[in-house]
């Protein structure tokens, strides 16, 4: 059986997956839903600082480091420049040390390779409960 992801009040955890790639898109999407996430998708930063302006909230995002218009760090800091609390989630398909330094100094709570795996969504849903309890 795999772990819940209800954040305690019955409500599912809800997940914001920020990639420009359609394919990655469509796998992270299917994967989170198995996880049983309310998942929804953006495919540059901008359009995840839109939604967190618009008023929308998400208990993770997954943030994609290289995308057009506003890459994952630089969305990284602004939403936490606009107060945004939510877990945010660097994701890299290069495995560079570099990268997951420069998500961290953006204000990222973890950074991750991608695509991801049973492992990964098990040790953030950990990360979840813990945030959220």
């Amino acid at each position: 059986m795999m772990s819940s992801s209800s954040s305690g009040s019955g409500k599912k955890f809800s997940v914001l997956v920020v990639d420009d790639d359609p394919v990655i898109q469509r796998i992270h999407r299917v994967f989170l839903d198995r996880f049983g996430f309310e998942t929804q998708v953006v495919g540059n930063g901008k359009e995840a600082v839109d939604l967190f302006c618009s008023g929308a909230s998400f208990h993770l995002v997954l943030m994609d480091w290289d995308m057009p218009i506003m890459d994952g760090p630089k969305a990284t800091r602004e939403l936490r420049r606009m107060g945004v609390r939510s877990m945010i989630v660097g994701m890299t398909s290069r495995d560079r040390d570099s990268e997951k330094q420069e998500f961290v100094r953006a204000g990222s709570d973890d950074c991750c390779s991608k695509p991801l795996t049973s492992n990964t969504v098990t040790s953030l849903l950990q990360q979840l409960h813990t945030k959220y309890h």
